[in-house]
């Protein structure tokens, strides 16, 4: 039986994604709708379809006819089923401010709700899984995200040089990065609103003429407030544009999200690997609920200085690996031109998809052939290769 099969995703039509590049990625032209993240993987809410000898079957259900084999002894005795989601993001409008627990945080609390009787479904949950969410992204196009707090010294700058925040240096050069963090996250809607709005008055003139730099905190400031749909209140999630290292990631490069650290994606296309949960603690930026308590007790309150990634080559001069922490997870770029042939043995279950040109892959007696957005799954012990006949970027996820 074949150990490899043609895997098909399912889109997820979230308002801030955009209208064409997943749609068009996909092959079919420009959406009428957001187009906000493409899911590869068994994510019990929108498991991907693979195409098998059997017929269509969504991948979780595939998986537990014999997951041992199909992940691997080892990946399934850890972690009993896939245990990445692979993911296309387009991010037009940003995302909320956000923080992931660590595992045995999210384990504690996914344990104290239920026992609560709070429904998984309920909008003021918090913890809707027991499972960690690190993440990384590799930049499909120029892309834009806030990322840990800024180093002291710029955090200091920014305190002393924007009039409104000011009175906020004594407290951070007394209670730090939490001190400050808490006041302004703890400050009712009237004190956030009277420190803002001057704030904004004087950004969005500048905004609006085209004279904001995207380096600039100002101008996704700004951008916040012109895409709210809230006309009355300003989002306490304009001071973590002000605190958090503002980040620009060429395509290609990479960043890895660990557990604590605040971050929101602001603009542009990637590829996400990440752990399969749901559990997001939100800051603001969102209409979407926020407990600040639950949000203060897993951020890591130091400063961050971003590591941007370029991967590893590796010997065949045709994979890069985008070495992580995480052991849920591992992504690689696979470069390949006509001259070249990839060759792997998948030591665990993984997925692969083309994000530009075609490739054929074969393995045993099976050949697939892939064109640009479509996807493949493959299960551990596949004796691979792939070809091109010009040129091609495929990434794989896999666990390591």
């Amino acid at each position: 039986m074949s150990k490899i099969g043609i895997l098909e995703g399912k889109i997820q039509n979230y308002v801030w994604g955009g209208k064409s590049y997943i749609s068009e990625l996909l092959g079919f032209g420009k959406s009428n709708v957001p187009c906000a993240e493409y899911w590869l993987g068994a994510h019990v809410s929108a498991p991907s379809i693979l195409k098998t000898s059997e017929g269509d079957l969504p991948l979780n259900s595939f998986l537990e006819k014999d997951s041992a084999k199909v992940l691997g002894d080892e990946i399934n005795a850890k972690f009993g089923n896939l245990p990445f989601l692979f993911k296309v993001l387009d991010v037009n409008d940003m995302l909320s401010i956000q923080v992931h627990p660590t595992k045995s945080e999210a384990e504690k609390g996914f344990k104290f709700e239920n026992e609560n009787g709070i429904p998984l479904t309920a909008p003021y949950r918090n913890y809707k899984d027991n499972n960690h969410k690190p993440e990384i992204m590799v930049a499909l196009s120029e892309f834009w995200l806030l990322h840990g707090f800024l180093p002291k010294n710029k955090l200091i700058d920014v305190l002393k040089n924007i009039p409104e925040f000011k009175h906020f240096l004594p407290v951070f050069e007394q209670d730090g990065y939490f001190g400050l963090y808490k006041l302004v996250m703890e400050q009712t809607v009237e004190e956030s609103n009277n420190t803002l709005r001057s704030l904004v008055a004087r950004l969005l003139p500048l905004y609006k003429a085209g004279k904001l730099d995207k380096s600039s905190a100002d101008y996704w400031a700004a951008k916040a407030v012109t895409t709210s749909s809230e006309n009355s209140n300003l989002d306490k999630g304009i001071f973590s544009i002000y605190f958090f290292n503002i980040v620009n990631v060429h395509k290609g490069a990479a960043v890895f999200q660990d557990a604590g650290v605040p971050h929101a994606y602001l603009e542009g296309q990637n590829i996400e690997l990440m752990a399969n949960s749901d559990n997001v603690l939100r800051g603001g930026l969102t209409p979407k609920h926020i407990d600040v308590p639950e949000l203060l007790k897993h951020i890591v309150f130091e400063e961050t200085n971003p590591n941007i990634m370029m991967g590893e080559l590796q010997n065949d001069g045709i994979e890069r690996i985008y070495k992580n922490p995480a052991p849920d997870f591992e992504l690689s770029q696979i470069a390949i031109s006509s001259k070249e042939k990839y060759n792997s043995i998948a030591k665990t279950a993984q997925i692969l998809i083309v994000i530009d040109g075609e490739i054929i892959i074969v393995e045993g007696d099976t050949t697939l052939i892939l064109n640009k957005g479509q996807a493949a799954f493959l299960e551990a012990e596949s004796n691979y290769y792939i070809t091109t006949t010009s040129s091609a970027i495929v990434y794989k996820a896999t666990a390591p």
